[in-house]
């Protein structure tokens, strides 16, 4: 019997984006579905996915989020009158402009290339080689600002707005391998240098990027239908680079070379004493130019804690190095350090090769297992009784029963009469040869 489709949902970012615009919080959409906060978490990050009847419910709240974000478009562009008659919302909805219908904003003095730039942020970028009617322009939604940060004085800052270009289609007659190979040549060199100062570690630096392409090209059919292919591969060596577990291994225990500037050696300490969770925070938002919605959806936090992990961040940098108290400042920092250091770079087809390699080991190790398995249980099986053997009962001391005990010496009367039987009876056949009296 054929199944029915099932639900559409839109992407992790998406899912996000549209409960933080109807002002659901993690628990609230968890009650309304009934699964635990936990789970709405991990849906939103994309490691699992709703099925059946929460599935569908998941996405009629969706759904009944982004109506919400078009009525308020909608009003937005209504004339006074019908304004005034529209209820208004005490929170302002996030509205996603398509990339066709952007409002053109004056030209920018150009930005420098941050070579650790790897992921173009989506839905961000604003055309301004169109130029549209005034009419038009006037009809349309004003963009929201970016969120400010407040500071623990009280003021509120607001954060530095990263303008990004839109990624690159892929050619149609790109073939599999030579998409992943565009990939790794454009994302590796930036991924090495991000890796290297969130650990400090050249050789793990390297190791992680390697282990997320590998990761990548294993899983190719879902990542090259991704959205942000870079954003994947990102997230995977991030993961992979600050894994504790990394503490325990011996090529670990020893530090590695600190960098040969002093300027450079005294940033990396004081971006290494940062928390994890801080440092990741730093690097996503100041290092690559990620918005701050993005920056907590893959940290897997909400929008203010991420906002909180970067003023602390930023707070610790400044109390220690008071130079880099200004966002920007502290941007070109990062790409400064990261771009000295002289790191090695994973080659597409060595990542190619070393990930079938990888899979053919893992399945092949699998299969034995099993067989392993299959043979043992087959064996217990064979050699196992078929009926019932009553255990023995264990032994116990018998009284009354006198000890056993050997000859003892031989009295007078016996030795007389073993004398006796010697001289009389002789040897040979004549003892054995009755005679007559």
């Amino acid at each position: 019997m054929p199944q029915s489709p099932a639900t559409p949902l839109p992407s992790p970012k998406e899912r996000r984006r549209l409960r933080e615009a109807k002002s659901l919080s993690h628990a609230d959409l968890a009650a309304k579905i009934g699964v635990t906060s936990e789970t709405v978490r991990a849906w939103e990050a994309g490691r699992t996915t709703p099925r059946g009847r929460k599935r569908e419910t998941y996405a009629k709240l969706l759904t009944a989020s982004a109506s919400v974000s078009a009525n308020a478009s909608v009003s937005a562009n209504a004339n006074p009158k019908e304004r005034a008659a529209t209820p208004t919302f005490e929170k302002a909805v996030t509205v996603t402009v398509p990339e066709t219908e952007r409002v053109p904003t004056p030209p920018t003095p150009p930005a420098h290339t941050h070579p650790l730039r790897t992921k173009p942020t989506h839905g961000t970028t604003r055309s301004t080689s169109r130029p549209q009617p005034a009419a038009k322009r006037a009809a349309k939604p004003p963009t929201p600002s970016p969120m400010p940060l407040p500071t623990p004085n009280g003021h509120i800052r607001p954060l530095p707005v990263r303008v990004t270009r839109p990624q690159a289609a892929r050619p149609a007659d790109q073939t599999p391998a030579q998409a992943f190979d565009a990939l790794c040549a454009l994302c590796a060199p930036g991924l090495v240098r991000q890796t290297y100062l969130l650990t400090g570690r050249r050789g793990l630096a390297h190791e992680s990027v390697e282990r997320a392409f590998q990761l990548a090209w294993q899983r190719w059919p879902e990542v090259a239908v991704d959205r942000d292919p870079a954003g994947w591969v990102r997230a995977a060596a991030y993961e992979y680079a600050m894994s504790p577990w990394h503490r325990f291994r011996p090529s670990q225990r020893h530090p590695d070379a600190p960098p040969a500037e002093p300027a450079d050696r005294a940033f990396l300490d004081v971006l290494l004493s940062l928390p994890p969770a801080q440092r990741r925070t730093l690097m996503l938002y100041d290092g690559i130019g990620l918005d701050l919605p993005e920056t907590a959806a893959e940290t897997e936090a909400s929008t203010p804690a991420a906002a909180n992990r970067l003023l602390h961040a930023r707070e610790t940098i400044a109390g220690r190095l008071p130079d880099l108290a200004d966002p920007e400042a502290l941007h070109r920092r990062l790409a400064e350090v990261g771009k000295a250091e002289k790191l090695r770079l994973p080659k597409a087809d060595r990542v190619r090769t070393g990930s079938e390699y990888r899979a053919r080991f893992w399945t092949r190790a699998a299969i034995a297992f099993t067989a392993l398995i299959i043979g043992a249980t087959a064996l217990t099986l064979k050699n196992a009784p078929t009926h019932y053997e009553p255990p023995q009962a264990p032994g116990r001391a018998i009284s009354g029963v006198p000890p056993r005990m050997g000859p003892g010496p031989l009295t007078y009367e016996d030795t007389t009469l073993r004398e006796k039987l010697r001289a009389h009876l002789p040897n040979g056949q004549e003892r054995l040869t009755p005679q007559a009296r």
